[in-house]
């Protein structure tokens, strides 16, 4: 039987709700990307799925940016009792590299851009600062980099969804009741 934490054992709905969206734009996100690059050429569908891209992407930063300072102020539930160590901390160690991903993956992106001499301007009507001036060694680096650490993501999120299906599933602690407000 599954136990359903008490209120106070769950993230905040403020939290929970950044969670969900940031996690969906991410989604999203990577979609886009993987799909534009594969569209041959220099089509007005490309472009305005690059454009996409680049408006989730700055989305995603300043949702992070916000979703952090909420973390920073507001506790997270405690972990199950019985929870071994390792799992603690192994848990903790994902937590804090998803939230490092979602900064400098948008940033990379940004910076490569930048490097490829593209301006953002987001929902097509704000530019944003360049920050480097175009660079072609620097474009394909960035580029690199930017695809790498999306996989990184991919990689992290996968585990950290099973992990999480694992508390539900197997060890029956209630875990993902703490951000699943409906879940029993």
């Amino acid at each position: 039987m599954t136990t359903v934490p008490p209120l106070k054992q769950r993230y905040t709905a403020t939290a929970i709700s950044l969670h969900w969206l940031i996690a969906l734009m991410i989604m999203v996100g990577f979609y886009i990307g993987w799909i534009m690059t594969d569209i041959p050429g220099f089509t007005p569908t490309k472009l305005k799925y690059f454009s996409w891209h680049k408006w989730i992407g700055v989305t995603v930063f300043v949702l992070a940016a916000i979703r952090l300072a909420w973390r920073l102020t507001h506790r997270a539930p405690p972990m199950p009792r019985g929870m071994p160590v390792i799992q603690k901390f192994a848990a903790e160690a994902a937590h804090v590299m998803l939230y490092a991903l979602m900064f400098v993956i948008p940033a990379s992106g940004y910076l490569y851009s930048s490097a490829a001499g593209i301006q953002v301007v987001y929902l097509g009507i704000l530019p944003l600062p360049t920050l480097i001036g175009p660079d072609a060694a620097l474009k394909v680096v960035l580029k690199t980099i930017h695809i790498w650490l999306n996989y990184t993501l991919l990689a992290l999120v996968t585990v950290h969804t099973l992990a999480a299906l694992k508390h539900q599933l197997v060890d029956r602690d209630g875990l993902l009741a703490r951000m699943i407000p409906f879940l029993k």
